[in-house]
């Protein structure tokens, strides 16, 4: 078992949903974004700020990273959690490699 943290662009919301329940079903620890629940909820900076250090700190906790990236899409957000994974020499994994 793996402690996997699903990372990727908010408008990939059920691929990345998809992937972390087939990822669980592999018998990982999934740990995934927040996702707001009402969709028309828009976050203050400082709540970005609060939801960003604490998506690092699932990246700290995890064994490796997913990187959702539909049609090789990988926002500035996600390249940023990719070399943050990278730095602690985390694994990096892709549903579609870019």
């Amino acid at each position: 078992m793996k402690i996997i943290t699903v990372c990727g662009s908010l408008k990939f919301r059920q691929e990345m949903m998809q992937a972390a329940q087939e990822l669980t079903l592999q018998g990982n620890c999934v740990l995934g974004v927040v996702f707001p629940a009402d969709s028309q909820k828009v976050y203050t900076p400082a709540e970005k700020e609060m939801l960003g250090a604490m998506h690092r700190e699932r990246i700290k906790l995890s064994d490796a990273v997913f990187i959702v990236n539909v049609d090789g899409y990988i926002g500035e957000q996600t390249k940023s959690e990719i070399a943050f994974a990278k730095s602690l020499g985390k694994e990096i994994l892709y549903l579609c490699a870019p």
